[in-house]
Order: structure tokens, then sequence, then C-alpha cells
């Protein structure tokens, strides 16, 4: 009989050796691979799980309470806003993630976002394969030298990205971050402003904020209205930390020039979005943070958590850790 039994809620990836190969060093442990989708499914499959690894599922308080032997849950990423922390918390269950794994690859792609939206690649391609030539100032493109970037959130991916564009010639860097103290900012070269400044100043705009009911719908109709109308905006954070319809209307009416978006509220978008309809717009699939080096990190890391707890050591991180305290 195995030692332990741990559930991966939902799946995602071609193989699970990575975790197989970290859990066994907490014993001999079986590992499931669910596909759940409800609550209840997530109930029904961790009910007798001693850790549990989440992806997307809905790891909600019902779930966790019907979880008669749970030690661990840890997710793949650094959000956990999928798992009800209050109610792991409460159950003395630590939550885990992984932070750090993909700093890299997400300011890489917020990079790239920003680029395409500023060199018109997107739309440009789709015009070239249409048959059209010289279209020029009918689309004017502006120089990156000399612009105000604006970064909502400055934590480790907005600091990579800060690093990665310093060769751009930027006229400054503008951070929205209560978390971070001035003089921190100062030393990293940033200018710490409230959000509304930073929607009227900056040029481009990443946003980096987790989704906490503090950040939901952060950026909506009167943050747009202070944008310039030459503005362009990236989010590779949370769908949600964005009003959808307040972006659309931002976008069809001209009150910015375009946007880069990996992340959608929900997710997948709806196959009728207006976003799909929009031609200054530059989309992907919520894939920022994705690599083959970025991916192996994850899934290991997120296993090593489980399997660390279930040797009764401390986790390599944790989101409530004062159930360890316990």
């Amino acid at each position: 009989m195995p030692d332990f039994k741990v559930v991966v809620t939902d799946l995602g990836y071609e193989t699970y050796d990575p975790e197989r190969e970290q859990l066994a060093s907490a014993g001999d442990i079986e590992l499931v691979l669910a596909e759940c989708e409800t609550e209840a499914e997530v109930a029904e499959a961790c009910r007798d799980a001693d850790g549990v690894i989440t992806r997307l599922a809905p790891v909600g308080a019902d779930a966790i309470e019907a979880m008669e032997a749970c030690r661990v849950i840890s997710r793949y990423g650094v959000g956990v806003d999928n798992v009800d922390i209050p109610a792991a918390t409460a159950k003395g269950i630590p939550v885990c993630n992984v932070r750090g794994y993909c700093d890299e690859d997400v300011s890489d792609h917020a990079l790239a976002l920003l680029l395409s939206c500023v060199r018109r690649t997107v739309s440009r391609d789709k015009q070239v394969r249409a048959g059209e030539w010289d279209i020029g100032s009918a689309e004017p493109v502006y120089r990156i030298a000399g612009k105000t970037l604006g970064l909502v959130g400055y934590g480790a991916i907005p600091r990579t990205l800060h690093r990665k564009v310093a060769g751009f010639d930027l006229r400054e860097v503008l951070i929205f971050d209560p978390y971070v103290p001035d003089d921190q900012a100062a030393e990293a070269g940033v200018r710490k402003v409230s959000l509304d400044e930073l929607c009227e100043q900056a040029d481009y705009i990443s946003i980096h904020a987790p989704l906490t009911d503090e950040t939901r719908g952060m950026i909506g109709s009167d943050q747009f209205e202070k944008m310039k109308s030459t503005a362009i905006i990236v989010n590779i954070a949370r769908g949600p930390v964005v009003d959808t319809d307040a972006l659309v209307n931002a976008l069809k009416t001209g009150q910015i020039a375009s946007a880069g978006i990996d992340v959608y509220d929900p997710e997948p978008p709806p196959k009728d979005s207006p976003l799909f309809e929009l031609p200054n717009i530059a989309l992907t699939d919520h894939t920022g943070w994705y690599s083959e080096e970025s991916q192996l990190e994850l899934q290991q890391s997120a296993a090593k958590n489980v399997a660390l707890v279930l040797s009764g050591q401390r986790p390599m991180y944790c989101v409530n850790p004062e159930v360890l305290e316990a």
C-alpha cells in the first residue's frame, strides 16, 4: 500500500514524470491524474488525498471541507486565485505556489506584445497577406525612444521587464504599486505614482498586478479616459484586472491606440468575443508563462512543494505560512 496519495486535479502536460520523480523523495506515492472541471468533482477526487496539485480547477471552500486527509495544496503557477485560501488556512492546510519559474518568459512575452503593438506587426501581417502595401501613415507608428513606460505592479516579473527595456532609451519608467517602499523604487530607478498619474502620463502600460478584491476591475472606463489616444496597454497578469467592456470601448473609440492581451475574463474567451473583431489588438492564449524550460521547472517545483510537506519539511513557497507555525 502506498505511503501517500497525491491527486492532480486537472491536466495540461504531456507527461507527469517530473512530478513522479520529485514525489518519490517522500516515499511510495500513488499519483492520481484527475480531470476535474467543477468543485464537486474536485471534492470527490481529493476526498482521501494526502496532497493536491492543482492547475485551473476550482478548489473552493466546499472542496477543501471535503478533504479528509489533505496536508498540502500546491498550485502550478504564481497566482492562487482558484484556491480558497481562507478555507485552507482555517483547516490548517498550507497552500503553495511556484514563484520565479517564468519571470524571464512572462517578461519576454510582455515585451513581445508591446513591440507587436508599437510596430503594428500583427495588423500589418494580415494586411500584407490581403495584398495591401505602403500602409504607412494610414496607421502611424511612433518610436519607443523618449517614451514613458508605466508598470502596474512592480514585483519580480515587471522588474525583469524593466531590466530588458533598459536599452530602449525610454524617457522614464513609472510604477503603481502601493506595496513597494519609496526608497526601493528610487533605488530601482523608477518613479512611484498613483494609478491615475500613471494612466495620464504613460505612453505604454504593462499590467502585472495579481488578481485580488482590490485589483479586480482596477483598469476600467475611468482609467481609459485618462490615457493618451496613442497609448498602448498590455495585460499578461489576470483577465479580470481589466474591465473587458471598457477595453473594447476604448479600442473602438480611439481612447487608446492598441492593446496586447494574453489573459481574459473568462478564459478561454467566448467565440463571439468582441475582442476578436478589433483590428488594433494582439491576442495570445495565456501563454506568457510558457517555455519548455519554464514548464519543466513548474512541474518539478509544484510537486516538490508537496514532497517536502509530506516529508515533514517546509515547502519552498507558501502563501499562508502561518499554518506552518501552528
